[in-house]
């Protein structure tokens, strides 16, 4: 797959209706895309509005502190040196030392402030989305699930959680820093002298149009990117989950393929977005050569014409590296922040998905169920295929019923009918005549049991397994319940 191709991957046709959904994105979906997840990260940061302001305040001291550093080398080359040469004493020169090291002391203590607070911060940042995320899921329908398949699921719980987690340990301080440092060195630029600060301007407008341009074409590799690598997984997690019905029938062969393709595409992907960085990086680091050549230039025939002093030169150098430096620092961060955002769009999206089956807004009480079950004019369907057509039938409270039939007739859907799963595309089950779309998910599972084909051991001991569905039961219950199977 070559590397242009990517704006949109294409859903591989072995994947069936449980493909990765891949958007082809045109500007309008690119800003419902930007709006959900904005969204998302207003609901996430909020809670933690307290550390975010004393972090950025210390992350301003820090900036301030910073942007001492120049000035006070300026007032030591125009002011401090001349009456040293002149043996007029060191007063002034001992006072700019001074309070440089005192500017130096303060970013130290100003930054190491801000990475405990920023540090604490991200991690419960983290935890929240994270335990978010895993609520979610549990909540969602069981078409969902069908339709979403575990390799996608563990796709946005590990690599989408590991993107973001690399911006907030490695690249949000940098980001930040370098946004505050850029903007308050163009200007004290402009202010400390105007015709070098509109010099370097010029010079910088091509950076800003260069960042537009790395902007674009680099949201939609990292686009491509999440995609991609979830596709990895998806294949990765499902064979070893089928691995058993892979050797079967000798399937080791036509998996390597697909692995081969699926890990092609996401090699592709992050190959456009190193190449686009490659045009970034080196063209921000031609660009401030470019202005600091144009500043020495002009500024040195300023200082031989008395236009300026050397201290003012020499401290324009200085914060001209305060300009072009972070932005080469930000090239590097960027594709981090790129790869972060573009996995807070698929957990945007996933956390916009909504419960098909619902709970209800008033729900009916179901005292002392006896056990009636009815299917009045039942029908339904899988997406758009009809599964069940007109059923209507009542299965009167203990009488055990046993539904015969080919595979695919519907057995195990009027189960999960009944166990409410899904909901009827027409007509309604009940439960000794209250529709089950009536009543609260509590009484449901308590009124409501079901064992499934295949058996599911969980992570622990066999006790554990059987009280499952009541962690509280006491171990002679336990024993019970297991001698009785």
């Amino acid at each position: 797959m070559k590397a242009s191709s990517l704006d949109t991957v294409a859903q591989p046709a072995w994947r069936g209706v449980a493909s990765e959904d891949v958007e082809e994105v045109t500007a309008s979906l690119g800003t419902l895309l930007r709006h959900r997840t904005r969204r998302l990260l207003v609901s996430l940061v909020r809670p933690h509005t307290r550390p975010l302001v004393i972090g950025g305040c210390l992350l301003l001291a820090h900036n301030l502190a910073s942007m001492a550093g120049p000035y006070l080398v300026e007032v030591g080359i125009d002011r401090g040196i001349p009456p040293l040469v002149s043996h007029r004493g060191a007063g002034v020169l001992t006072t700019v030392i001074l309070a440089y090291l005192g500017a130096t002391a303060v970013r130290v203590l100003a930054f190491g402030g801000f990475i405990k607070v920023s540090g604490r911060m991200g991690q419960n940042f983290l935890f929240d989305l994270r335990t978010k995320l895993f609520d979610h899921f549990q909540r969602l329908s069981l078409s969902f699930h069908e339709r979403y398949t575990s390799g996608r699921v563990t796709s946005r719980l590990t690599s989408d959680i590991e993107a973001i987690t690399e911006l907030l340990d490695t690249g949000l301080q940098s980001l930040i820093t370098a946004a505050l440092s850029i903007a308050s060195t163009l200007v004290v630029l402009l202010l400390l002298d105007l015709p070098l600060g509109l010099t370097t301007l010029a010079v910088f407008s091509g950076v800003v149009g260069l960042t537009r341009w790395f902007r674009h074409h680099s949201t939609r590799a990292y686009r491509a990117s999440r995609t991609t690598v979830a596709l990895v997984i998806v294949h990765f997690v499902e064979s070893l989950g089928g691995i058993r019905v892979i050797h079967a029938f000798r399937r080791e062969a036509r998996n390597r393929e697909i692995m081969d393709d699926v890990n092609g595409q996401y090699c592709d992907a992050n190959a456009w977005s190193m190449r686009i960085a490659g045009v970034y990086g080196p063209g921000v680091r031609f660009l401030g050569h470019v202005a600091m050549a144009a500043v020495l230039l002009y500024g040195g025939h300023r200082v031989i014409h008395h236009q300026m002093t050397v201290g003012v030169l020499a401290a324009f150098t200085l914060y001209l590296r305060k300009v072009f430096d972070p932005m080469q620092e930000m090239s590097q961060f960027y594709n981090t922040f790129q790869a972060a955002a573009a996995a807070l769009e698929k957990l945007a999206g996933v956390l916009e998905e909504e419960p098909k089956v619902a709970e209800p807004a008033r729900p009916r009480s179901l005292p002392r169920p006896r056990g009636e079950v009815g299917l009045e004019h039942v029908s339904f369907a899988y997406r758009e295929e009809l599964v069940l057509h007109d059923v209507d039938v009542v299965i009167p409270a203990g009488q055990t019923v046993a539904l015969v039939g080919a595979t695919g007739a519907g057995k195990s859907t009027v189960a999960r009918l009944i166990a409410r799963f899904y909901d009827p595309t027409v007509g309604r089950v009940t439960l000794d005549g209250v529709d089950l779309r009536l009543v609260s998910e509590d009484d449901m599972r308590r009124a409501v049991g079901m064992v499934t084909q295949e058996g599911f051991l969980f992570t622990g001991t066999i006790t554990d397994n059987i009280a499952f569905g009541r962690p509280e039961a006491r171990h002679n219950e336990v024993v019970a319940a297991a001698e009785a199977i």
